[in-house]
């Protein structure tokens, strides 16, 4: 579903701020699979998901997501094969606008507009059993503004907009980051759910090396714009967050400390 080939991207070339975000950076990604991404500050998590997205274009390397190459695409075509769930809750809705409304968006993106009545009775049905599905209790208020939502529920209707058209590709940008620890727990319940239920290629990243570990059917550790660390099935399932540690650590070295505690 996913192959990235030799991709690399570097900031402010020629600078005194120069920095190689992603440096030479190569992996591949089956259907389904289900990929949470690690890694200390600057270690290049973020600048991967940029590049997949096409928020920036790499300077060298390929990206082919279901054998379509989008390396030169820009963003806003790329978007047809992507879903993405972003750290702030405040993005990927429109805040001023009902529950209904923002599914009806994500619903049509990409379809030609015509002059029908915006939301149709059986979709607003529709969309009713998809919000219950989330057991926030949201399904009895599609006509309230995202604006004035919790956190945590803009999070999971951003989840479901984002996964509403089955995307090639899904893209977690710590998305639970910002939220306490139980509605945390419940958006990454949900995020399982959905994943699990349409087989979606997802890319996960994450602070939280508990949520690493237990998340998804493999893990990525990066540093310094490349793959350190590349684990999956049962060997993934036996690690514990000692193990992450003490993986980072021999890379990181004795610098890793701000790192470490972050990571932790």
């Amino acid at each position: 579903m996913l192959d990235v080939k030799n991709i690399s991207k570097t900031f402010y070339p020629g600078t005194i701020n120069e920095k190689t975000a992603i440096d030479n950076l190569s992996f591949h990604m089956d259907d389904g699979d289900f990929v949470t991404v690690i890694g200390g500050n600057g270690a290049g998590k973020s600048s991967l998901l940029n590049a997949l997205a096409g928020t920036w274009l790499v300077d060298e390397g390929s990206i082919v997501i279901d054998g379509t190459d989008v390396t030169k695409m820009p963003e806003h075509k790329r978007a047809a094969f992507l879903g993405r769930v972003f750290q702030d809750p405040m993005l990927g809705t429109a805040a001023t606008m009902g529950i209904d409304e923002n599914l009806a968006l994500a619903a049509r993106r990409g379809k030609l507009r015509g002059l029908k009545p915006g939301i149709s009775k059986a979709e607003r049905e529709s969309y009713r059993e998809l919000v219950a599905s989330l057991g926030l209790g949201l399904e009895d208020r599609l006509t309230a503004k995202v604006g004035l939502l919790s956190g945590g529920q803009r999070q999971a209707i951003t989840l479901l907009m984002s996964t509403l058209q089955r995307p090639k590709l899904l893209l977690l940008d710590e998305h639970t980051a910002a939220l306490d620890p139980k509605t945390a727990a419940k958006v990454l319940e949900t995020t399982n759910r959905i994943v699990n239920e349409h087989h979606l290629t997802t890319l996960m990243i994450t602070h939280n090396m508990k949520d690493a570990i237990a998340n998804g059917n493999r893990l990525i550790m990066m540093s310094n714009g490349k793959i350190i660390y590349d684990v999956r099935g049962e060997e993934k399932q036996r690690l514990q967050v000692t193990d992450l540690l003490k993986k980072f650590e021999e890379v990181a070295g004795s610098s890793s400390m701000s790192d470490k505690l972050i990571l932790g």
